[in-house]
């Protein structure tokens, strides 16, 4: 079991798709990982020695911001907005969609499951 960035990385899939399970890195960046160490992209990860190993959390944690430290980012960002009682800072506490997407249907991934209003008539 690879331990890379705090995250359990699958063993028996290729590489670069087990690279994304850690938060922050997609395919692309999974991609540019493999080429910087010089990995081959059809390389599985029970295949890699631990100079590999090695040699790939090296490189994420000089290159890249994954796991805790993006989380911890993105959450201040958002906190930042929340406090400046921006647009979208409003948006974000009221639990509701920020990008200008509909909400007088769907938005229910946002919003939650639909509550009655007690006493409304179709």
């Amino acid at each position: 079991m690879a331990r890379i960035a705090g995250v359990n990385i699958p063993t028996q899939k290729r590489v670069e798709i087990s690279l994304t399970y850690i938060h922050g890195i997609g395919r692309t960046k999974a991609s540019d990982i493999c080429s910087k160490v010089g990995i081959p992209a059809e390389r599985r990860v029970n295949e890699l020695t631990d100079d590999e190993v090695v040699r790939i959390r090296e490189c994420i944690d000089r290159d890249y911001n994954v796991e805790g430290d993006l989380r911890r980012e993105v959450a201040m960002n958002v906190k930042r907005l929340m406090d400046l009682g921006c647009y979208r800072g409003l948006r974000h506490r009221k639990g509701l969609p920020v990008n200008g997407q509909r909400t007088h249907t769907n938005a229910r991934t946002r919003k939650g499951p639909a509550r009655p209003i007690a006493g409304k008539k179709k």
